[in-house]
């Protein structure tokens, strides 16, 4: 048992997620047979991510509870021209708190986060995304509420929500999917069921453990360096610091990795049968890839594929309804979202000047760039200049605290 016990204490998020994969095997093959009725599918869901919220966050799974709570009962009182401004406004306005909870423990009192703590208040964000996106939904005609004299619907309509909100699949991790999508994935996986996902979540599997072995061995690498960094030129200092950032990000990409691999199991996020048992079938549920993302040549670009569902719906809440610098008011609502830490000043305002900065100068660029050989120089010192800014940006917005800035500087 120490090895498992270790594993949580290091990596609490990817381990609860792994031992949640048979549970999500079990909800395909008892779906795929008909052994379970619409209802009992958004049942199984939703007391499965009750049940994971209980058992990782302990009495912290509370805040997620009275947030959903309040949540349905604004859906069942507000009309759909208002639902939207008030769900926004007081969960973000809940969320806020808690976030500024933790630094005042954090950085007042000097006390290490509880871990517990930490996964509640990371799963109340990724609730803030189900519940604007749904109210938004609701305010645009998109998703329709059964009416008041229909309280059999509207008790369908109340169950699929809590489903959304708690289904273990998304409890603890990406990606966001619309209402509407899920509702659809949930009732067609009897009438029209996916193949059986063994394969593609063997595969994903796989690459989890190759980028944890990644971020194992950049870690003992960058440690072992640590020591000369003093000694060592201006150019070695770089190189280490895109390495700390680079086994930063590692996580985050075993992380939506596990993800995909969780809602998979469920038969969640197939595409179809473009080729036959091609990986790329089941990439409907997707935050991005390592490959994909480091190889963006734009700082725009990359700011497009990381987290990519996260940065749809910051699109859609915050820079398509935005008239005046649609870019820093998007950015600055992340830094609310995130958690106002001092370092996440500093990362996205970075990362939104360089953005900022992308958007006015490559269209000029792109109109020089007449031959083969200026486009492939031109891609390598963007792509140079995308891993230095985002090199800046993770290790001012990862380490948070104002020591990580001066390190950075």
């Amino acid at each position: 048992m120490e090895p498992i016990h270790w594993l949580f204490e290091q990596h609490p998020f990817l381990m609860y997620q792994v031992f949640s994969v048979p549970f999500a095997f079990l909800f395909y093959g008892l779906s795929r047979g008909g052994y379970l009725s619409l209802a009992n599918r958004h049942v199984f869901l939703a007391l499965g991510g009750c049940a994971l919220a209980v058992v990782s966050m302990g009495v912290y799974s509370l805040l997620l509870f009275a947030s959903t709570g309040v949540f349905l009962f604004q859906v069942c009182s507000l009309s759909p021209a208002h639902v939207h401004p008030w769900v926004f406004g007081v969960q973000m306005s809940w969320q806020t708190v808690w976030h500024l909870y933790m630094q005042y423990r954090e950085y007042y009192l000097n006390e290490t986060t509880n871990i517990r703590f930490l996964l509640s208040v990371s799963s109340l964000m990724l609730i803030t995304q189900r519940m604007s996106s749904v109210s938004m939904d609701v305010q645009e005609g998109r998703v329709r509420m059964p009416s008041r004299p229909a309280p059999l619907g509207r008790a369908c309509a109340l169950l699929s929500l809590l489903s959304y909100m708690f289904s273990f699949t998304t409890l603890l991790g990406g990606p966001l999917q619309s209402y509407h999508q899920f509702v659809c994935c949930v009732e067609q996986i009897d009438r029209s069921p996916p193949p059986h996902p063994l394969r593609v979540v063997s595969l994903k599997g796989g690459q989890v453990f190759s980028l944890e072995c990644l971020r194992s061995f950049l870690t003992r690498l960058l440690r072992a360096s640590a020591g000369e960094l003093p000694r060592c030129s201006a150019l070695g200092g770089v190189v280490w610091a895109w390495g700390l950032a680079l086994a930063l990000r590692t996580r985050y990409y075993s992380h939506w990795k596990v993800s995909e691999c969780l809602n998979n199991a469920a038969g969640f996020g197939f595409r179809g049968t473009g080729t036959e048992n091609s990986l790329t079938s089941w990439s409907g549920l997707s935050d991005g890839d390592l490959l994909t993302t480091e190889m963006s040549c734009r700082v725009s670009v990359f700011a497009r594929r990381w987290n990519a569902t996260t940065a749809a719906w910051l699109r859609r809440q915050v820079f398509n309804r935005c008239r005046t610098s649609p870019i820093m008011m998007t950015f600055g609502f992340s830094i609310l979202w995130h958690g106002l830490h001092p370092g996440q000043f500093v990362g996205f305002l970075i990362w939104a000047s360089a953005v900022k900065a992308d958007h006015l100068i490559h269209p000029h660029l792109k109109t020089r760039l007449t031959s083969t050989w200026r486009k492939l120089g031109y891609a390598g010192l963007g792509w140079m200049h995308t891993q230095i800014v985002i090199t800046c940006v993770v290790i001012a917005v990862e380490l948070r605290s104002f020591s990580s800035l001066r390190f950075l500087m």
